[in-house]
């Protein structure tokens, strides 16, 4: 059930393809099926970082059972992920990692417990 939320101030010309390789990343990165990750695209927000306008960009990746010792390999493929495809700069990039409780996350009319 991983979800990956991207919000950035930047646009790209072809969202599928910036779709379909996030979901590609995270399924590689935790080792999980594509099938079950989904991915939110918010572009153009109004964003800045350190009161600047300049390409920013903010995460979320959600997934259970998220192994906490592996944060810091998969922040280094999300900003290489979003400065490969965002033009996004790691240092102007913030990424929030969560590991819910598996009976706080519902699917398909049930929950993950």
């Amino acid at each position: 059930m991983p979800l990956l939320k991207i919000l950035t101030n930047q646009s790209v010309a072809d969202e599928a393809k910036v779709l379909a390789d996030a979901t590609e990343v995270v399924s590689t990165m935790l080792g999980k099926s594509a099938s079950y990750v989904q991915i939110i695209l918010e572009m153009e927000q109004k964003m800045s970082f350190a009161g600047s306008l300049e390409p920013c960009a903010y995460m979320e990746l959600h997934s259970l059972g998220l192994d906490e010792s592996q944060t810091e390999s998969m922040s280094a493929s999300l900003c290489a992920f979003v400065e490969g495809t965002l033009g996004v700069a790691a240092n102007r990039t913030y990424i929030q990692f969560q590991g819910p409780a598996r009976h706080l996350w519902g699917w398909n009319s049930k929950t993950f417990a």
